[in-house]
C-alpha cells in the first residue's frame, strides 16, 4: 500500500490561489475585480473569513482529488468552477453562518465536477444561498423527505392521532420555532415563490400522516443536491 503524505494546508491554499489567478485571467467577463476577492487587502474580520474559506475549499478539493474525482491543476481551465468559486466567495466572505458557508462550499465542489447545473441555474442557486437564511435551507431539507430527516437527525418523529399540519411538524423538528408562525410563514412563502416548495399553508389541516408528504419541487431537489457535499 502506498503511504499517504498529507499536504500542508498552506500548500493547498497556495495551489488554489495559483490556479484561480490563471483561471480568472482566462475568462474576460470575470476580470480584475473578481481577482481582488482573493488578493486585495481587506479589513481584518473579512480577511479572517477569507482565509478560513480558502482553507476549507482547498482542503475539500484536495479530498476530491485523492478520491480520483478531479485533478487540482485542471481546475484553472474549468470555467464552471472558476465562475462558481468567484460568486460563492463573494457571498462566503461576508457571511458568518457556518451552514451557509458549508452550502456555498459544496456548491463550489459540485461545480468542479462533471454534470454541474447549467450556468444560469448554477448562478441562481448560489444567489439563493446568499440571500436565504439558514432556516430557508433547513426547512427545505426537511420538506424533501420528512420521515428520512427525522431518522437522519436522531429525532423521534411526532405521532399525530387524527390530523396534522406543517406548522406542527416544524415545531416537532425544532421546538425553538414554537410560536414563530409569522417567521415561518414568510420563509415558506419565499421558498414557494422561488419555485422550490409546493406544499400548501402552514396551518392547513390534513390527515395524520399528511404532514410527512414530500413538498419540494424538482427544482427544490436540484437546489438541495447542488449544495450537498459530493
Amino acid at each position: 500500500m502506498t503511504e499517504r503524505h498529507e499536504i500542508p494546508t498552506a500548500t493547498l491554499v497556495d495551489r488554489l490561489h495559483a490556479l484561480l489567478k490563471v483561471g480568472i485571467g482566462l475568462i474576460p467577463e470575470v476580470g480584475t475585480p473578481a481577482a481582488e476577492i482573493f488578493t486585495a487587502a481587506i479589513p481584518p474580520p473579512l480577511e479572517k473569513r477569507r482565509a478560513e474559506w480558502m482553507k476549507d475549499v482547498a482542503k475539500h478539493l484536495n479530498e476530491l482529488e485523492e478520491r480520483g474525482d478531479l485533478k487540482f491543476e485542471d481546475l484553472q481551465n474549468n470555467e464552471t468552477f472558476i465562475k462558481a468559486m468567484v460568486q460563492a466567495s463573494q457571498a462566503a466572505i461576508k457571511d458568518v453562518e457556518f451552514e451557509k458557508r458549508e452550502a456555498l462550499r459544496n456548491a463550489v465542489l459540485n461545480a468542479a465536477l462533471p454534470h454541474a447545473p447549467e450556468e444560469s441555474l448554477r448562478q441562481h442557486f448560489i444567489n439563493q444561498v446568499d440571500t436565504f437564511t439558514v432556516w430557508h435551507i433547513r426547512l427545505l431539507d426537511l420538506f424533501k423527505d420528512p420521515s428520512a430527516w427525522f431518522e437522519r437527525n436522531g429525532i423521534t418523529p411526532p405521532k399525530f392521532s387524527f390530523s396534522s399540519s406543517i406548522e406542527q411538524l416544524l415545531e416537532a423538528a425544532w421546538p425553538e420555532l414554537k410560536d414563530q408562525y409569522d417567521l415561518l410563514k414568510v420563509i415558506v412563502e419565499e421558498l414557494e415563490a422561488k419555485g422550490l416548495y409546493a406544499g400548501g399553508g402552514l396551518r392547513t389541516m390534513m390527515s395524520a400522516g399528511g404532514a410527512f408528504d414530500k413538498r419540494t419541487t424538482a427544482m427544490g431537489d436540484s437546489f438541495l443536491e447542488f449544495i450537498k457535499a459530493p
